[in-house]
């Protein structure tokens, strides 16, 4: 008997410390942040306690259901795993998994996984198909992922419709190609065969990346994997061929669909009939709405909108007037938008009486449709039937501020200054004032005129309110006070509308830079025309020409490298005329490397300089040993007949072989000898190598390296 009572307590202490053991080993699990390391053995420790009686599966699920704390859930579930007489089942597994799968802890789940596959119960399935769906609900596709690739090690079998929701949650989160492509193949490896949406996921992956050539190999692939496409891959692809240009495509795509007499869902109507709308396809649009309506479907406003206007873009009026009578008959109010482009469709045709019926009609109290009319009337109708309509509309209440600047711009159009400024004073009683828009339709007309004066006193009273004319009407003005030799108001007009960020016709800004440069304002015009630039104005090459000539008669050779190096930036395309004088000019002890770089570029681009220019540059590029820099752009050119002669020839020989490259120099000497020309005595001598003492002239050092002024850097930058 006492032998009996010592192994029971020999039992029961051994009991005791293997339980102490395996608290200690999991009690190191990190707690929760939140409630600290003291509180999380507190509450580790009351759960041990209400679950050690009574450990159950349910019981646990419930409890890991109800705790929010991660941490500690694990460490539960850790120690109910070590305990003899108990064994989780896959709906602990299933509870345990899909908590750690919701915070993307990966480790600790899919090592549950790979114990949850081995258990034999008829339920794991379903179970992991539930939690494939589960993390697909709270877009965690990555863990969806891994539970996929744990049933396909486990010879588990997966429904298409949860992989389904992975590939889903990958195209729509815009994860890109290739990992919708790695989760493809995972679904593929587990033994799923693909449906229809399966496919359709693929092929709007493969849109997306911009693999569309093969998204519609996918397509026709489809029958081979006995899947037939519905609305959605049309829809997808529809879509695609549109984005990328290929609307033909798209419409032979929607053709076939029709062949297939595949039926188009709700989505399909409301994404792709817009597409051909937008891509002028009025037939198939209208084949679309037949549909909708043999659906029982009714369009939208935006997409009655849409469908009108791409028939009255095509002028045809007549079943666009009778999609908009469905619309109305329908309930649908008509947009601003869908009235505008009926009456605009009436006036291209010239039927401006039937354009005032329909709004007559239809009461429409927008102004808009209404300045659409007058606007037409200006086009192709009478000045008469322009006022005509106009009164009529004001006295109803149904012009704006628009309607008046049509009008008045109508009249200063044709040159009718004095009742065009009748009418701006009738607009002001009527308490509209006038806007940009009026004013530089009246300056437009004084200048057309020639009344300068009057309009640039016009202009100076819409600065006063801070408005600005448009690009048409302060390039005339400009244009006429530089006629009129008054550059100063002009720049003052310019510098104005520039720092507005207004832009200048490009003839306006030659104009106005010649006659500052003939003026003596070269600084001035060099600025205006880096103000211009910044605008948006594009300068012609007559303008760069007229401030080079400006500044080469003013010897400003400095300002003329900053020029040069400011169209180099700009990325200005000189002409063969601009070449020639830019290397003219530096010629000069100071600039002379940078004549060559430049002379380089010219005959690179596929100029020829003028004899004079080639020349002077021979001349001097021998004077400074600077004929190697050159050799190969002087070797095109004296190809050329009658570019060479043999004086230019004998001075290229001898300064090469000076400057040691006596290689390049043979190759002028057999061109000159194939034209007939023999070297003169001096050359002769360096040739055979009997050197009379005679060197060539030294340049100073300072000649041999670019200097580091900013400018010619850029110039080294932007001609090499």
């Amino acid at each position: 008997m006492a032998l009996k009572v010592a192994s029971c307590i020999w039992f029961s202490r051994l009991r005791l410390l293997s339980s102490r053991l395996t608290y200690c080993s999991f009690s190191d699990v990190p707690a929760s942040r939140d409630s600290g390391g003291t509180a999380g053995s507190t509450e580790f420790e009351s759960a041990i306690r209400s679950l050690k009686n009574n450990l159950q599966p349910e019981i646990l699920t419930r409890f890991l259901d109800s705790t929010s704390d991660l941490n500690l859930s694990l460490r539960i579930f850790k120690w109910a795993s070590s305990q003899r007489m108990f064994a989780h089942t896959v709906d602990t597994y299933a509870c345990m998994i899909s908590k750690l799968g919701g915070v993307g802890n990966c480790d600790e789940m899919d090592s549950l996984l790979k114990e949850m596959v081995k258990l034999n119960a008829p339920v794991l399935d379903k179970i992991l198909n539930d939690l494939v769906q589960f993390l697909s609900n709270k877009n965690r596709f990555d863990e969806a992922l891994l539970v996929i690739q744990n049933a396909c090690s486990g010879k588990l079998k997966m429904s298409v419709s949860s992989c389904n929701a992975v590939l889903c949650g990958l195209v729509k989160e815009g994860r890109g190609l290739r990992p919708f492509i790695r989760a493809y193949m995972e679904i593929v490896k587990a033994g799923v065969l693909p449906d229809v949406e399966t496919l359709n996921w693929l092929i709007e992956a493969l849109c997306e990346a911009g693999k569309l050539d093969l998204a519609l190999i996918q397509f026709d692939r489809m029958s081979k994997k006995r899947c037939t496409p519905n609305s959605h891959t049309f829809k997808i692809l529809i879509k695609a061929l549109c984005s990328h240009g290929r609307s033909g495509e798209s419409i032979e795509l929607f053709e076939k669909m029709v062949q297939l007499r595949c039926i188009p869902d709700g989505c399909f109507y409301v994404q792709v009939l817009p597409l051909f709308c937008k891509f002028n396809k009025p037939k198939e649009a209208s084949k679309l709405h037949q549909m909708m309506k043999q659906d029982s479907l009714q369009l939208d406003p935006h997409l009655y909108s849409a469908l009108i206007k791409c028939l009255c873009e095509n002028q045809l009026l007549d079943d666009a007037v009778t999609t908009f009578k469905e619309m109305t008959a329908s309930g649908q109010a008509p947009l601003t938008d869908t009235y505008v482009n009926v009456v605009d469709c009436y006036c291209t045709l010239s039927q401006f009486h039937k354009a005032v019926s329909f709004l007559e009609e239809n009461d429409v109290a927008e102004t808009e449709p209404y300045n659409v009319l007058l606007r037409g009337l200006c086009v192709t109708g009478s000045l008469r039937d322009l006022v005509s309509y106009f009164e009529k509309f004001r006295t109803r209440g149904l012009v704006d501020r628009r309607s008046w600047n049509i009008v008045i711009a109508q009249f200063c159009n044709e040159g009718n200054i004095r009742r065009a400024l009748e009418l701006i004073g009738r607009m002001t009683v009527s308490s509209f004032t006038a806007d940009e828009s009026t004013y530089s339709s009246a300056v437009s007309c004084y200048c057309r005129l020639g009344f300068y004066r009057t309009a640039l006193d016009l202009f100076r009273r819409a600065s006063v309110s801070n408005l600005v004319l448009n690009s048409e009407s302060f390039s005339q003005l400009i244009e006429g006070l530089c006629h009129m030799e008054r550059i100063q108001e002009a720049a003052e007009v310019f510098k104005y509308h520039c720092k507005r960020g207004c832009s200048l016709t490009s003839k306006a800004l030659d104009i106005l830079i010649e006659g500052s440069c003939m003026a003596g304002m070269i600084r001035d015009a060099i600025r205006m025309r880096s103000l211009a630039v910044c605008t948006g104005t594009s300068c012609t090459l007559s303008t760069y020409n007229t401030i080079i000539h400006a500044l080469l008669h003013l010897k400003k050779e400095k300002d003329l490298l900053l020029l040069l190096a400011q169209m180099l930036m700009e990325g200005c395309l000189l002409d063969s005329y601009t070449y020639n004088v830019l290397v003219r000019c530096f010629l000069t002890k100071e600039t002379i490397l940078e004549a060559a770089l430049l002379f380089n570029k010219m005959v690179n681009n596929g100029f020829v300089p003028d004899q004079e220019t080639f020349e002077l540059l021979v001349c001097d590029m021998a004077v400074f040993s600077l004929l190697s820099r050159v050799s190969e752009s002087l070797l095109k050119v004296v190809s050329i007949d009658g570019m060479a002669s043999p004086r230019i020839s004998n001075i290229i020989i001898y300064g090469l072989i000076k400057e040691g490259f006596k290689s390049e120099a043979c190759k002028f000497l057999d061109q000159m000898l194939d034209k007939g020309w023999v070297p003169d005595s001096k050359t002769h001598r360096v040739l055979v190598g009997t050197i009379d003492g005679e060197e060539a002239r030294e340049v100073d050092n300072a000649f041999q390296t670019a200097d580091d002024d900013t400018v010619s850097n850029i110039l080294l930058e932007g001609l090499e």
